[in-house]
């Protein structure tokens, strides 16, 4: 079981994948190369999830696992989605991955004897309305209760507000599936924005967290974000957590949940439920 409070040396960091200098090529080539690729492998599913643990601050417990799609490639390893997921959205393949991502996660999870799923989407699958139409699918083909599942949205997804995008997430909303925005603090959302949306969390992006708690600039901002979304009714989560100071402090402002290095990396679903004690019927 994993715990919040626990101490110790952090697993390391894996390499990052520098879309630009695979293979020698350059970038452009490597983009259009890569897009073949990619589309090679949607057709033939060739992706798989890893699953990053959410703890409660307070408790330790494992309260939420993000699926977060890989790609696996023979010389180049596990490619992770900022090397492919922007090519798939410039293309009509992302909304083929993000309905296999969620039927393959919300599978997976049904099974989980305890804790939460959370799915990232993207803004292709929302705006071209198709997001309603995966998620019931994926709900009823898996079993996966509706109150299990949280969706992921990015702050730069939200701007418009416009009228359609908050019937569909209220919609969803309607289901009982949660809605979390991710990376708040990156500069697109506003507070009144927000109150106009149907969110159950709010995700502190990593660069408000990096600091902490020895930039009393950013310690100032996240208490007052955190103070911002409980009074909004959130649950408030911090990404990026790698020191057990950041730790003991967002706990001591009331952060709600925390995610990140200090805890675990993404893994496999095998070694996931073996970490976590989580049954496979």
């Amino acid at each position: 079981m994993i715990n919040a409070n626990q101490t110790g040396p952090r697993p390391a960091a894996p390499p990052p994948i520098r879309l630009a200098v695979i293979d020698g090529r350059s970038e452009p080539a490597m983009r259009r190369r890569l897009e073949r690729e990619l589309r090679t492998a949607t057709v033939a599913g060739a992706f798989v999830l890893h699953y990053q643990p959410r703890l409660c601050l307070a408790s330790g417990a494992v309260e939420v696992n993000e699926a977060l799609i890989r790609w696996p490639d023979r010389k180049r390893g596990l490619i992770p989605p900022n090397a492919f997921i922007p090519i798939a959205e410039r293309s009509d393949l992302i909304n083929l991955i993000g309905a296999w991502v969620l039927l393959e996660a919300c599978s997976e999870a049904v099974s989980w004897s305890r804790a939460r799923l959370s799915v990232n989407v993207s803004a292709r699958q929302l705006q071209s309305g198709v997001l309603p139409i995966q998620l019931a699918m994926a709900l009823e083909q898996s079993g996966l209760p509706p109150d299990r599942l949280e969706l992921e949205l990015t702050e730069s997804m939200l701007v418009d507000g416009s009228t359609d995008t908050l019937l569909t997430l209220s919609a969803i909303r309607d289901l009982g599936v949660g809605l979390a925005l991710d990376d708040f603090g990156t500069g697109f959302a506003s507070l009144s924005m927000l109150k106009r949306l149907p969110l159950t969390v709010m995700k502190l992006d990593r660069s408000l967290v990096r600091d902490l708690p020895t930039n009393r600039e950013d310690a100032a901002i996240v208490r007052a974000v955190i103070e911002t979304g409980h009074a909004m009714r959130l649950t408030v989560v911090a990404e990026g957590i790698e020191t057990e100071d950041q730790r003991a402090f967002l706990s001591g402002i009331g952060c709600d949940e925390g995610q990140g290095y200090l805890f675990s990396h993404p893994l496999p679903a095998d070694q996931l439920r073996s970490k976590l004690g989580l049954t496979r019927s």
